[in-house]
């Protein structure tokens, strides 16, 4: 296994049609983990913790099938691609790769580490003022 791939926890670990919640950043920043979610058919996905129609916790949803109902609004969400199906709106929360292996559960650790979205780049100063850091004023 790459160096790049974390463990997060046996595929036993998390029930059928059951999610577990991955922390990231730190505990100051409040970003909303990943959700790992299991299928009755041992599928797995991973999902950036937020609904893209109001940010409840998927987390905390019900597994149906391949899809999750967000537990705010029981909107539900496609968990391979994270697109809302139903009602009818617009939006997708982040997908992270899965990799299993031995019947572990595994994450891209660059993908937990990167933005998840333009305000949390902003956030940690990747986004918009980066480019003149080093730079020297003077010259």
């Amino acid at each position: 296994m790459a160096e790049h791939w974390k463990l997060i926890c046996k595929l036993k670990d998390i029930p059928p049609e059951g999610a577990r919640l991955v922390p990231r950043g730190f505990a100051w920043q409040e970003l909303p983990g990943v959700a790992v979610f299991r299928t009755a058919g041992d599928k797995v996905f991973a999902l950036l913790d937020s609904c893209p129609h109001n940010g409840g916790p998927l987390s905390q949803g019900k597994v149906l099938g391949e899809q999750v109902c967000c537990p705010r609004h029981q909107w539900s969400v496609e968990l391979e691609t994270g697109c809302l199906v139903s009602p009818e709106e617009h939006g997708c929360a982040r997908r992270y790769a899965v990799r299993i292996e031995d019947e572990k559960i595994y994450l891209d650790l660059n993908e937990l580490n990167a933005p998840a979205s333009r305000a949390e780049a902003a956030l940690a100063g990747a986004f918009g003022v980066a480019p003149h850091v080093g730079a020297n004023p003077w010259a």
